[in-house]
């Protein structure tokens, strides 16, 4: 009998040819095709410090010992120009909803017992990454509604824990007026030890589970934001070298944090995940100054007059300055992105796009994003779009950065504006306001024209109560603000 091989020309040869393809296809094809997917849709692994400063990481210069994070520095891309807001829920609901978050009406940190959330229904990085299939994780600081029937579960994720209001008290985990906040699932639970140890052992759980599904995990570390409590293990190594008691702890809750990551981060390595991973490694705002407060934890920490180091950028948290809203940050995917430092203009608003769209996402035009799909631009694979006009406001001034010009207008003090050319002035030193008028006159323009969208999406959203709005119009700068 004649035996028809794959390469057989004859009808009845192809048909078993095609035959015998399907059946290579069906034996091996489906670990090609996860390979190819693979390269195509990465895991996404958000991880954010909370209140670290430009010059709080081993690459920057700093004294404190952040070999992990500069791990990721020296094999990823250094984000050197990465932009946030100057305080905690504006920058996460920009970073999660890829939209400027005074569109919804978030000028400041959600405090106290605010009602206060991000609007029901908005489009969220983890709903369209569980709509493509992603299984979604949130373990840290939330900070975007502060009761649990506002919590992170609402907005797309799978699995939830840490706490709900913008601050704890690393060991009890209550917020600074004594309610609860830590929970799991949007459930209030109690929990020994110490929140960046179960903040860092919940990730590592979620990255041990058994999954055939690409996942979205969001670390949302509480520290260095005070109060800074930890263990003489992680002070001991600053006793000789740095001497203020206070920037000695801070210096320990970043090398404390350094560490989690590092087991994060060792727990894809083992599971084999690490160079099907994305991280994305930020600040949600530039470091604190100091912290005092009398009646905050009934008096129990601090005074802490030196924390944060944001030099040689000028300003601190809460400043519309270089300072308050310029951080590290650092993208890394082994295998996929080449180390280099990139002193190109990004937002945090851009990786609700660039993700959604590695994960093979689509962008409806309704849900207004303001950030653009910076991947060709990180990886070189391409270019993108320009960088749009990056808007602040946050209730006291407001402040536009078009290309290397910004300016900074001041709603209390009248007719009081500045203006900086960064390229030649990253250290905003010289108020250009008087010598380039031009200058001026076109950027109040641009920022005239950004705040009108807010205004125009208060009008729209009939959920939106003008008292929301209002509550976080202005805050103190004593450190006692609403964080």
């Amino acid at each position: 009998m004649n035996r028809m091989m794959p390469g057989s020309t004859s009808a009845a040869g192809i048909l078993r040819r095609a035959h015998w393809y399907l059946l290579v296809l069906l034996a091996g094809g489906p670990q090609w095709a996860l390979a190819s997917a693979e390269m195509r849709t990465p895991n996404v692994l958000v991880i954010i410090a909370d209140d670290l400063g430009w010059r709080d990481v081993g690459y920057h210069g700093s004294e404190i010992r952040t070999p992990y994070i500069d791990k990721l520095a020296a094999g990823g891309v250094r984000l050197e120009r990465h932009y946030v807001y100057p305080t905690c829920s504006p920058t996460r609901a920009g970073l999660l909803t890829g939209r400027n978050p005074s569109r919804f009406g978030i000028l400041a940190p959600i405090a106290g017992r605010s009602e206060q959330v991000l609007p029901a229904r908005t489009p969220t990085l983890a709903s369209v990454l569980k709509d493509r299939g992603y299984a979604t994780a949130l373990t840290g600081k939330w900070h975007l509604g502060l009761r649990p029937e506002a919590g992170p579960r609402q907005y797309g994720f799978d699995q939830t824990h840490g706490y709900l209001h913008g601050q704890i008290d690393q060991w009890t985990h209550l917020y600074k007026n004594g309610d609860r906040t830590w929970h799991r699932n949007d459930r209030f639970f109690d929990e020994t030890g110490h929140a960046t140890d179960l903040i860092a052992s919940e990730a590592i759980r979620f990255l041990e589970t058994e999954r055939t599904r690409r996942f979205f995990l969001y670390v949302a570390f509480s520290v260095p934001h005070h109060p800074v409590q930890e263990e003489e293990r992680w002070i001991a190594p600053y006793t000789g070298s740095i001497a203020d008691p206070s920037r000695r702890l801070y210096a320990a809750s970043v090398t404390h944090m350094d560490a989690a990551i590092g087991r994060i981060v060792e727990a894809l390595e083992t599971r084999g995940q690490i160079s099907q991973t994305m991280i994305l490694f930020t600040s949600d705002n530039g470091g604190q100054q100091q912290y005092r407060s009398e009646t905050e934890y009934e008096g129990r920490h601090g005074p802490y007059p030196i924390l944060g180091d944001n030099r040689p950028l000028r300003g601190w948290k809460e400043d519309l300055y270089e300072g308050g809203i310029r951080v590290p940050a650092v993208l890394y995917w082994r295998g996929r992105l080449k180390p280099k430092v990139l002193g190109t203009t990004l937002s945090c608003l851009d990786w609700f796009p660039t993700f959604a769209k590695l994960a093979g996402g689509k962008i409806s035009s309704g849900w207004k994003i303001e950030g653009r799909d910076v991947w060709p631009l990180v990886s070189g694979e391409g270019s993108s779009s320009p960088a749009p006009a990056l808007y602040w406001n946050i209730g006291s001034a407001a402040a536009v950065v078009q290309g290397d010009w910004k300016l900074i207008a001041h709603h209390q003090t009248q007719a009081h504006v500045e203006l900086y050319d960064l390229s030649k002035d990253a250290a905003e030193e010289t108020n250009r306001v008087s010598l380039n008028p031009a200058k001026k006159a076109e950027l109040m323009k641009v920022l005239t024209q950004l705040s009108q969208l807010s205004l125009e999406f208060h009008r729209n959203e009939k959920s939106f109560g003008a008292k929301s709005y209002a509550m976080n119009a202005g805050f103190s700068k004593n450190g006692e603000s609403g964080l």
